[in-house]
């Protein structure tokens, strides 16, 4: 970029910028160099579109921490558009560069007042109550906004991630039940749920997950967690006190998890390198997995 800007008109470092709107490309870097070399001083000649290249500059100085840049850039749109909800956004946005995060927090909150429908700034008020560790707060912010957007699936995702760090596994499983009525067939979200069921323990939830985790290997059979976790119930269930049926039942299915993933973390590259017969290597997987899952008997099933 820098060889190319002593030869570069001002209509060329403005399409080039327009490009990159379009394209929803950054280039914080690159912006800079053409906003410093180029556009800056020339201001007067983008017509209708300078307005779009100033927001686009105060998006890339924050980016590269040109802190006094995005201030100018600020200070121009505040002057032609007082009262505008689009630059008080990003005035909040300068001072959170600034780390004065309270100021930020005010700007949003007056904003979120004024249009209670602008999920922007409430997503950006979230994250700095994240960045905060001020995890209940974000957790009661987001519980918020989700009331409002619940079609929001990366919200129910960042809502279940809260819960979790705080340790609310329940509230975490309901999250990614909500998840799975937009993408009922997304293999990694049932994946997901039947890790939170699992770790919550007990015989009901540990069925919950099974069910989960054979949903997730249907839907993908190369997913090799999911595998491993229908293992680990298959073989709680099967050593558990649940009817004998279902403890059969689970003692087929364990062997076929520990089936796919032999077949499926066979190396056979490394099998040559070794000198190891496949039989042999197979023994030592199946070792390392029975040590790895605490030695769990899934061989045999007591009538």
């Amino acid at each position: 970029m820098s060889s190319n800007l002593d030869e570069m008109s001002w209509s060329d470092a403005r399409n080039l910028l327009r490009k990159w709107r379009d394209d929803n490309e950054r280039k914080s870097e690159d912006v800079m160099q053409l906003w410093d070399a180029v556009l800056s001083s020339k201001q007067n000649k983008l017509g209708n579109e300078r307005h779009l290249v100033l927001e686009q500059v105060i998006i890339a100085a924050l980016d590269c921490s040109r802190i006094e840049t995005a201030e100018d850039c600020v200070s121009i749109l505040s002057a032609e558009f007082p009262g505008s909800l689009r630059i008080q956004k990003y005035r909040s946005m300068l001072l959170e560069a600034l780390e004065q995060y309270d100021a930020a927090l005010d700007e949003l909150e007056q904003i979120i007042r004024k249009d209670e429908t602008n999920a922007a700034p409430r997503k950006r008020k979230i994250a700095i109550l994240k960045t905060q560790g001020r995890t209940a707060e974000a957790i009661r912010e987001l519980c918020d906004y989700m009331k409002i957007f619940m079609s929001d699936q990366e919200g129910w995702h960042e809502l279940c991630n809260l819960y979790l760090a705080e340790g609310e596994y329940a509230k975490g499983a309901f999250c990614m039940e909500e998840l799975l009525l937009h993408n009922p067939h997304s293999h990694l979200i049932h994946q997901r749920l039947a890790d939170i069921r699992y770790t919550m323990g007990g015989i009901e939830n540990i069925e919950m997950a099974k069910t989960h985790y054979c949903k997730a290997v249907k839907l993908n059979v190369n997913n090799l967690r999911a595998l491993y976790g229908l293992f680990l119930c298959c073989g709680h269930i099967s050593n558990s006190k649940a009817v004998i049926g279902k403890r059969k039942e689970a003692q087929k299915l364990a062997q076929w998890a520990m089936g796919q993933i032999q077949s499926r973390t066979q190396d056979t590259k490394a099998t040559q390198k070794t000198g190891k017969s496949r039989t042999a290597r197979n023994d030592d997987e199946l070792q390392a997995l029975e040590q790895a899952f605490g030695g769990l008997d899934v061989g045999k099933v007591a009538n």
